[in-house]
């Protein structure tokens, strides 16, 4: 229904009502098409902090995506390699460290010509929990990062995942955050290769306003020398991929629609996206590849046994 029915027509302090909001991704798509103006995602992530707040969240439900938050926070997976003299690091993300750790100890390398004192971050940003609706547990573990880099005087964060990319964005004060991909564009010499087929593009849809990223990255493509053609649904109106808002873990039904129509929207050329998660859950069901794969190997020339390591 429109958001006013459904806004009007549940009672949202009802554990059962509340429960509903867990099945919006949070992809912001009906906010960006909205000719209202209205933000029907914020509101459904409002509910999800409520239903926190009042004690009716079930954390056993979540409990695969948040071990691995859990993970990725940990002492054995995060490391702070904090640059002396320098004011600037690289924050690969969880997912992207640790699905390609090889390509992202490359991709420190070439930043490191850009910035040649630029430090290397590895740690989680919270984003599940955020967006489950754990304030607390988020504001816990993004702030102590946060504070982490500014009380040593880090002022510029370079990200590589669209969710960290978020995340320091609307809640890293005083940091100044650029992605890893307008950083890519200045290295020419970083995206040289043999000439590719026809590819699609998915946009994450936690930076569906950012266009300088989405500019940046069919600039990389168009430099490695492949043809984008774009799916129905792209930049400010890209579709989710499934793994948004963690719907699986209720509506695993629902999550897999999503996947399917991003699926027959690439008509079946390779996806290339620059979201991690994105690219798990789209290669489940259509040729995917992250950006950062393209690095290694040109698309035709991508080993057919290339296997990317699920979660620990």
């Amino acid at each position: 229904g429109t958001p006013k029915s459904i806004a009007s027509g549940f009672d949202f302090s009802s554990a059962q009502s509340q429960a509903l909001a867990y099945e919006c991704s949070l992809c912001e798509l009906c906010t960006a098409v909205c000719p209202e103006l209205l933000d029907p995602a914020g509101f459904f992530l409002e509910v999800r902090r409520r239903c926190v707040a009042d004690g009716n969240f079930t954390p056993s439900v979540y409990r695969t995506i948040l071990r691995y938050e859990k993970c990725g926070s940990s002492s054995l997976f995060s490391w702070y390699g904090l640059p002396k003299g320098g004011d600037t690091v690289f924050f690969p993300g969880c997912t992207l460290s640790g699905t390609r750790s090889g390509i992202v100890a490359e991709l420190f390398r070439i930043i490191q010509e850009v910035v040649p004192t630029a430090g290397l971050v590895l740690d989680c940003c919270g984003k599940p929990s955020h967006d489950l609706g754990l304030t607390e547990g988020f504001r816990s573990l993004f702030g102590k990062i946060s504070k982490h880099l500014t009380d040593h005087g880090i002022r510029t964060v370079i990200t590589a995942c669209p969710n960290c990319t978020r995340v320091f964005r609307q809640y890293g004060h005083g940091l100044t955050v650029k992605t890893l991909y307008e950083c890519l564009q200045l290295k020419e010499k970083a995206v040289s290769g043999a000439a590719g087929p026809v590819v699609t593009v998915h946009d994450s849809c936690v930076l569906r306003d950012d266009v300088a990223t989405q500019r940046a990255v069919r600039g990389l493509l168009a430099a490695m020398g492949y043809t984008v053609v774009e799916m129905p649904h792209s930049g400010r109106q890209t579709l989710c991929c499934g793994e948004g808002g963690m719907v699986e873990a209720v509506n695993p039904e629902l999550a897999r629609k999503w996947t399917a129509v991003r699926a027959r929207e690439a008509a079946g050329r390779t996806i290339v996206t620059y979201c991690a998660g994105c690219a798990g859950f789209l290669k489940r069901v259509t040729p995917t590849v992250h950006l950062t794969d393209l690095l290694r190997h040109p698309i035709g020339d991508l080993p057919g046994n290339l296997r990317i390591p699920g979660a620990p």
